[in-house]
Protein backbone atom coordinates (compact mmCIF):
# COMPACT_ATOMS: atom_id res chain seq x y z
CA UNK A 1 0.00 0.00 0.00
CA UNK A 2 1.22 3.45 -0.90
CA UNK A 3 -0.23 6.39 1.03
CA UNK A 4 -0.08 9.88 -0.44
CA UNK A 5 -0.74 12.74 1.96
CA UNK A 6 -1.69 15.62 -0.29
CA UNK A 7 -2.89 19.14 0.33
CA UNK A 8 -6.42 18.87 1.78
CA UNK A 9 -6.80 15.10 1.84
CA UNK A 10 -5.14 11.73 1.35
CA UNK A 11 -5.06 8.83 -1.10
CA UNK A 12 -4.10 5.19 -0.53
CA UNK A 13 -3.23 2.99 -3.49
CA UNK A 14 -3.13 -0.79 -3.27
CA UNK A 15 -1.56 -1.87 -6.57
CA UNK A 16 -2.62 -5.42 -7.43
CA UNK A 17 -5.10 -5.58 -4.53
CA UNK A 18 -6.76 -8.42 -6.48
CA UNK A 19 -4.90 -10.90 -8.66
CA UNK A 20 -5.55 -10.98 -12.41
CA UNK A 21 -7.67 -14.12 -11.98
CA UNK A 22 -9.72 -12.65 -9.09
CA UNK A 23 -10.21 -9.40 -11.00
CA UNK A 24 -11.34 -11.11 -14.19
CA UNK A 25 -13.79 -13.33 -12.30
CA UNK A 26 -15.28 -10.32 -10.46
CA UNK A 27 -15.45 -8.32 -13.72
CA UNK A 28 -17.46 -11.12 -15.39
CA UNK A 29 -19.81 -11.45 -12.41
CA UNK A 30 -20.59 -7.72 -12.20
CA UNK A 31 -20.80 -7.30 -15.99
CA UNK A 32 -23.25 -10.18 -16.47
CA UNK A 33 -25.36 -9.97 -13.30
CA UNK A 34 -25.91 -6.21 -12.98
CA UNK A 35 -29.01 -4.35 -14.05
CA UNK A 36 -27.09 -1.58 -15.84
CA UNK A 37 -28.73 1.82 -16.34
CA UNK A 38 -27.81 4.67 -18.65
CA UNK A 39 -29.23 7.86 -17.21
CA UNK A 40 -29.58 11.27 -18.82
CA UNK A 41 -28.34 14.59 -17.53
CA UNK A 42 -29.34 18.06 -18.60
CA UNK A 43 -26.53 20.37 -19.75
CA UNK A 44 -27.28 23.85 -21.02
CA UNK A 45 -30.94 22.94 -21.51
CA UNK A 46 -30.26 19.76 -23.54
CA UNK A 47 -30.57 16.17 -22.40
CA UNK A 48 -27.55 13.93 -22.93
CA UNK A 49 -26.99 10.27 -22.13
CA UNK A 50 -24.29 9.78 -19.52
CA UNK A 51 -21.22 8.27 -21.29
CA UNK A 52 -21.14 5.12 -19.14
CA UNK A 53 -23.52 2.61 -17.57
CA UNK A 54 -24.24 2.52 -13.82
CA UNK A 55 -25.63 0.19 -11.17
CA UNK A 56 -26.12 0.97 -7.46
CA UNK A 57 -26.08 -1.68 -4.73
CA UNK A 58 -26.93 -1.64 -1.05
CA UNK A 59 -28.67 -3.83 1.50
CA UNK A 60 -29.57 -0.79 3.63
CA UNK A 61 -32.58 0.28 1.55
CA UNK A 62 -31.08 3.77 1.21
CA UNK A 63 -30.90 5.39 -2.20
CA UNK A 64 -28.16 7.43 -3.80
CA UNK A 65 -28.25 10.24 -6.28
CA UNK A 66 -26.20 13.01 -7.82
CA UNK A 67 -26.75 15.81 -10.33
CA UNK A 68 -30.48 15.73 -9.68
CA UNK A 69 -31.04 12.04 -10.41
CA UNK A 70 -31.59 9.00 -8.20
CA UNK A 71 -30.19 5.56 -8.98
CA UNK A 72 -32.30 2.43 -8.74
CA UNK A 73 -31.40 0.49 -5.61
CA UNK A 74 -30.34 -3.16 -6.19
CA UNK A 75 -29.55 -5.81 -3.55
CA UNK A 76 -25.86 -6.69 -3.28
CA UNK A 77 -24.69 -9.48 -5.56
CA UNK A 78 -22.92 -12.34 -3.75
CA UNK A 79 -19.64 -11.50 -5.53
CA UNK A 80 -19.93 -7.88 -4.35
CA UNK A 81 -20.58 -8.93 -0.74
CA UNK A 82 -17.40 -11.02 -0.87
CA UNK A 83 -15.23 -8.19 -2.23
CA UNK A 84 -16.76 -5.66 0.17
CA UNK A 85 -15.84 -7.95 3.07
CA UNK A 86 -12.30 -8.46 1.70
CA UNK A 87 -11.76 -4.70 1.42
CA UNK A 88 -12.90 -4.24 5.03
CA UNK A 89 -10.62 -7.06 6.24
CA UNK A 90 -7.58 -5.75 4.36
CA UNK A 91 -8.01 -1.99 4.96
CA UNK A 92 -10.11 -1.70 8.13
CA UNK A 93 -12.61 0.58 6.35
CA UNK A 94 -16.31 -0.27 6.18
CA UNK A 95 -18.87 0.68 3.54
CA UNK A 96 -22.62 0.09 3.09
CA UNK A 97 -23.11 0.67 -0.64
CA UNK A 98 -21.45 0.27 -4.03
CA UNK A 99 -21.79 2.39 -7.15
CA UNK A 100 -20.62 0.42 -10.19
CA UNK A 101 -19.65 2.18 -13.40
CA UNK A 102 -19.21 0.31 -16.68
CA UNK A 103 -16.97 2.04 -19.21
CA UNK A 104 -17.61 -0.01 -22.36
CA UNK A 105 -14.55 1.38 -24.19
CA UNK A 106 -12.32 4.45 -24.18
CA UNK A 107 -15.12 6.74 -25.36
CA UNK A 108 -17.03 6.19 -22.11
CA UNK A 109 -15.84 8.61 -19.43
CA UNK A 110 -16.62 10.56 -16.28
CA UNK A 111 -15.87 14.30 -16.30
CA UNK A 112 -14.49 16.48 -13.53
CA UNK A 113 -16.53 16.08 -10.34
CA UNK A 114 -16.30 15.59 -6.57
CA UNK A 115 -18.18 12.94 -4.62
CA UNK A 116 -19.50 15.44 -2.09
CA UNK A 117 -23.22 14.67 -1.92
CA UNK A 118 -24.81 15.29 1.51
CA UNK A 119 -25.76 11.65 2.05
CA UNK A 120 -22.04 10.70 1.96
CA UNK A 121 -21.31 12.72 5.11
CA UNK A 122 -18.86 15.52 5.91
CA UNK A 123 -15.58 13.92 4.76
CA UNK A 124 -16.56 10.92 2.64
CA UNK A 125 -14.33 7.87 2.55
CA UNK A 126 -14.50 6.25 -0.88
CA UNK A 127 -12.77 3.08 -2.07
CA UNK A 128 -12.46 2.64 -5.83
CA UNK A 129 -11.66 -0.80 -7.28
CA UNK A 130 -10.62 -0.99 -10.95
CA UNK A 131 -11.45 -4.05 -13.05
CA UNK A 132 -10.60 -4.60 -16.70
CA UNK A 133 -8.68 -2.18 -18.91
CA UNK A 134 -6.07 0.17 -17.44
CA UNK A 135 -7.39 3.74 -17.42
CA UNK A 136 -5.94 7.12 -16.53
CA UNK A 137 -7.47 8.64 -13.38
CA UNK A 138 -6.86 12.34 -12.70
CA UNK A 139 -7.21 14.73 -9.77
CA UNK A 140 -7.29 18.54 -9.93
CA UNK A 141 -7.23 20.83 -6.89
CA UNK A 142 -10.18 23.25 -6.96
CA UNK A 143 -8.14 26.32 -5.95
CA UNK A 144 -4.58 25.71 -7.15
CA UNK A 145 -5.29 23.61 -10.29
CA UNK A 146 -2.53 21.23 -9.11
CA UNK A 147 -2.98 17.91 -10.95
CA UNK A 148 -2.24 14.30 -10.08
CA UNK A 149 -2.37 11.45 -12.61
CA UNK A 150 -2.62 7.72 -11.96
CA UNK A 151 -2.86 4.71 -14.25
CA UNK A 152 -5.25 2.31 -12.51
CA UNK A 153 -4.91 -1.28 -13.68
CA UNK A 154 -7.01 -4.42 -13.32
CA UNK A 155 -7.25 -5.20 -9.59
CA UNK A 156 -5.93 -1.86 -8.26
CA UNK A 157 -7.69 -0.31 -5.26
CA UNK A 158 -7.63 3.44 -4.54
CA UNK A 159 -9.02 4.92 -1.34
CA UNK A 160 -9.78 8.63 -1.05
CA UNK A 161 -10.23 10.25 2.33
CA UNK A 162 -10.00 13.27 4.58
CA UNK A 163 -11.17 16.56 3.07
CA UNK A 164 -10.26 15.42 -0.46
CA UNK A 165 -13.80 15.60 -1.90
CA UNK A 166 -14.16 19.22 -0.72
CA UNK A 167 -10.92 20.46 -2.29
CA UNK A 168 -10.24 18.19 -5.28
CA UNK A 169 -12.14 17.10 -8.36
CA UNK A 170 -11.39 13.88 -10.20
CA UNK A 171 -12.16 12.41 -13.61
CA UNK A 172 -11.75 9.42 -15.87
CA UNK A 173 -10.99 11.05 -19.25
CA UNK A 174 -11.79 9.62 -22.66
CA UNK A 175 -9.16 7.36 -24.28
CA UNK A 176 -10.45 7.13 -27.88
CA UNK A 177 -8.10 4.32 -29.00
CA UNK A 178 -9.05 1.98 -26.14
CA UNK A 179 -11.43 -0.81 -27.17
CA UNK A 180 -11.52 -2.83 -23.92
CA UNK A 181 -14.00 -2.27 -21.11
CA UNK A 182 -13.46 -1.25 -17.50
CA UNK A 183 -15.67 -1.61 -14.44
CA UNK A 184 -15.09 0.68 -11.49
CA UNK A 185 -16.62 -0.29 -8.16
CA UNK A 186 -16.85 2.64 -5.76
CA UNK A 187 -17.56 1.67 -2.17
CA UNK A 188 -19.29 4.36 -0.12
CA UNK A 189 -21.17 4.89 3.14
CA UNK A 190 -24.63 6.39 2.72
CA UNK A 191 -25.91 8.16 5.85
Amino acid sequence: MEQLVIKNGWIEIYSGFLSEQQSNKLYACVLNESNWQQEEICLFGKKHKIPRLEAFYTDTGKSYGYSGKRLENQPLLACLKDIQQLITEQTGYTFNSILANLYRNGMDSNGWHADDEKELGKNPLIASLSLGATRKFQFKHKLTDEKLNFDLANGDLMIMGGELQHHWKHQLPKMPKLTEGRINLTFRTIH
